[in-house]
């Protein structure tokens, strides 16, 4: 495909099995054209299938898909079409799988973890003529469309919070001589609800196995770190990642500060009492997710052309902040047993809660206290009573 023979509006296949490479695949594609017809599949007979239906003006695809591998797609396209541009993807670097794979002539070879810079000059020379960019208009809402209709439709679709971090920084930050620095990176981007959240979930994806990753310290040790590091890039490529309005940008700030609190307080608390605080933290810093995230749809219902104020705000958050949250944390498949952390933060009527559950669960009380309300009765709960501490301790804990 040429710059000449570009068609007004590209049909576009991405073919991967991991769920947050194929996300990251798609983002970096509808940068380029965001009017891209776009087609994501997780294995390779569902790809012959689409093939065989449809007419595609550029196809990426993963070697290692289950079913009908990459290569073979590639095979049986180049049967039919010689010059229809297929991107292989793959994670076999070695001579023997580049030989293997040049007869077939694919547009490019890209090997993992990809270069994004290099992707997206690839996606814009097969995408675009010479100095053309496309840009998408928001869509209006529809006729009629209320408020709470708009976030029952989005609860399951969302694309979780907004970032707190810049992440270019971030990632620039954490590059020295030898590559990325783990340590330096997750120093940069540990307070962010997003960016914890999906690592976690990418590092407990299908193409991960062993042990269930519960903190962002296991998750960025578990991903490769060119992988990372595109997870983190691609989410700033994002639909409304950063918050435009200055209402919804202070009630983030608000929950991003009591998330940050109580994951302080949390790790404190459990470093006092010898218990994981990693998991605490991971816990307390992803506890306010589902209303971040909420706040992010309502961006979306602003710049739709729905009214917004503060009162609107609030009885959204009330109504739906929880259920977005669960809605999330199931969806991405975080860890049964971060999400049951994650629930005594809310709950512990009846039942028996791990000292780590009780930890959270008080922390996030802590946090919750304004500037002029003592710990004395919070020393006195049920809560503090249960893993004996007491008001020494919740004082030492404030003060650290």
């Amino acid at each position: 495909m040429t710059a000449v023979d570009l068609p007004a509006v590209p049909r576009v296949l991405i073919a991967e099995a991991d769920p947050w490479s194929r996300d990251l695949l798609k983002q970096v594609l509808l940068n380029v054209r965001c009017d891209a017809r776009l087609d994501v599949c997780a294995d390779g007979q569902h790809a012959a299938t689409l093939l065989g239906e449809k007419t595609y003006d550029l196809i990426l695809a993963d070697w290692e898909l289950p079913g009908v591998d990459g290569l073979s797609l590639l095979r049986s396209v180049r049967q039919k079409r010689r010059s229809l541009p297929f991107i292989l993807l793959s994670s076999r670097n070695d001579s023997a799988s580049v030989r293997e794979a040049l007869p077939l002539a694919p547009t490019a070879y890209l090997t993992r973890p990809l270069n994004m810079e290099s992707l997206t000059q690839r996606l814009q020379d097969l995408l675009l003529n010479e100095g053309e960019s496309v840009y998408c208009e928001i869509p209006p809402l529809a006729p009629g469309m209320t408020l709470p209709a708009f976030l029952e439709r989005r609860r399951e679709v969302c694309d979780g919070a907004p970032l707190r971090v810049d992440v270019k920084a971030a990632v620039q930050h954490s590059l020295g001589p030898e590559g990325l620095d783990l340590k330096q990176l997750e120093d940069q981007v540990h307070s962010d609800p997003q960016i914890t959240a999906v690592l976690i979930a990418a590092a407990n994806s299908a193409g991960y196995h062993g042990t269930p990753v519960q903190t962002l310290s296991e998750a960025l040790h578990k991903l490769v770190p060119g992988q990372s590091m595109n997870l983190i890039l691609g989410l700033a490529l994002k639909h409304n990642v950063v918050l435009g309005d200055p209402g919804l940008v202070a009630y983030a700030e608000r929950h991003w500060q009591l998330s940050q609190d109580s994951a302080d307080y949390a790790r404190r608390l459990a470093r006092m009492l010898e218990l994981d605080h990693q998991r605490c933290y991971s816990a307390c810093i992803l506890h306010r997710l589902g209303d971040l995230a909420l706040l992010r749809c309502l961006e979306d219902w602003r710049q739709g052309g729905g009214a917004l104020d503060d009162e609107a705000i609030g009885e959204s958050l009330d109504a739906f902040g929880a259920a977005y949250g669960s809605a999330l944390r199931t969806r991405w498949r975080l860890p049964l047993e971060l999400r049951q952390l994650i629930a005594g933060i809310y709950s512990l009527e009846g039942g028996v809660y791990s000292r780590e559950a009780l930890v959270v669960n008080l922390a996030v009380q802590m946090a919750r206290l304004t500037e002029h309300e003592g710990l004395e009765e919070l020393a006195g709960s049920k809560t503090a009573r249960l893993l004996k501490v007491g008001l020494p301790e919740l004082s030492r804990v404030r003060k650290t």
